[in-house]
């Protein structure tokens, strides 16, 4: 019975951190504002009822952060580093649908190809990525330093040095609202890819091989697992994400803007993965950990705006906070504060024992 108690404690654990860090802000803004959290019905320009407010606006406006958290969590897991390409690799999957769009009249058949098409360049850019870093043995940040240098400059180049527009009913329904659907569509495309990874994990040994290759490469290597192919696959799964967050990027403002597309979402996809509980040095993960995790941070920045903050301030408050977050979340707190419990455990039985 204790044991099984130890397990679920350890199951749950990591998660302390995110929902904690949430917990936090949440009742930062209850004192603040009562009323930050309400949700509001309201009709758009379309003419269709949506829901409105700042808690719908944190679950959208993290739908990026939230899809690359995924992804890198998988490749820090898998190789014990973080890829810094993410928001150029968006850039470039972007540019590739807009291309596909652009070739013809805008239809469901057409955004269908433009998604494959973005997903398979993604894919094939993540590989050369993985390759780097399996095939290779270049340190992940620097091997996808390559890539966060001229990302950008490619996806530049594939629409021929334009930023040209996409503008289209059917494009606007992926960036923002379904007609008759109240919910945001980039939230929805949130839970299909947390189902798509969960039924992956669910009916693959994946989940367990990337752990295995985490934790101890060498000791992976001699029960017969493919750390290279494990490898590999973590980096194109990502690329999968970056395509899917590059096309959320693009539907929103129905255009492709190279230099500022996802700018900077590297580091808040980083920070997502170590406020959901995630060691940065690879091993034992949890997805759900780094979605609330890029939940959090889109919370702070909400709340960072509603009070009034410049946005040139911005970042330097999230980086106190996230720092305390991060720290509260280390493995030398996390001990001392498992020590410090315990201690206070054992003298609640030493005084039973004595009564």
């Amino acid at each position: 019975m204790a044991t099984n108690k130890k397990l679920k404690w350890s199951k749950y654990s990591q998660l302390i951190v995110p929902v904690l860090s949430i917990v936090l802000i949440v009742i930062f803004n209850l004192f603040r504002d009562p009323s930050f959290f309400s949700i509001e019905i309201t009709t758009n320009n379309a003419g269709s009822t949506v829901l409105t407010g700042n808690l719908v606006s944190i679950l959208n406006g993290a739908s990026e952060l939230a899809i690359l958290a995924m992804g890198m969590t998988l490749v820090t897991a898998a190789c014990g580093g973080q890829d810094i390409s993410v928001g150029a690799l968006a850039a470039i999957a972007g540019s590739v649908f807009v291309k596909v769009l652009r070739a013809g009249e805008i239809t469901p058949v057409t955004i269908a190809l433009g998604i494959v098409a973005c997903c398979a360049v993604a894919m094939v850019f993540g590989a050369f990525n993985g390759t780097l870093v399996s095939v290779f043995k270049i340190q992940p940040m620097i091997a996808t330093l390559v890539l966060f240098t001229c990302g950008r400059s490619v996806a530049y180049w594939i629409n021929g040095g334009a930023t040209p527009t996409v503008e289209s009913p059917l494009i606007t329904a992926i960036g923002s609202f379904i007609p008759g659907v109240p919910v945001p569509t980039p939230i929805l495309i949130v839970v299909l890819m947390a189902i798509l990874i969960g039924l992956l994990f669910k009916f693959t040994t994946l989940g367990l091989y990337t752990q295995t290759v985490g934790i101890n490469q060498r000791a992976a290597r001699l029960n017969g697992i493919n750390t290279t192919g494990i490898k590999l696959v973590s980096f194109m799964i990502l690329g999968v994400c970056c395509a899917v967050a590059g096309v959320i990027a693009v539907s929103r403002l129905s255009l492709i803007n190279h230099e500022t597309l996802l700018l900077d979402i590297e580091m808040d996809a980083i920070l997502a993965v170590a406020i959901g509980g995630n060691a940065l040095s690879g091993g034992k993960f949890k997805i759900t950990g780094s979605v609330l995790g890029a939940y959090a941070i889109q919370a702070l920045t909400i709340t960072l705006y509603a009070m009034k903050v410049p946005s040139t301030d911005v970042k330097a408050y999230k980086a106190i906070v996230i720092i305390l977050i991060v720290v509260i979340g280390s493995p030398v707190v996390k001990a001392k504060l498992s020590q410090v419990w315990k201690n206070i455990r054992s003298g609640k039985a030493e005084k039973e024992a004595a009564v």
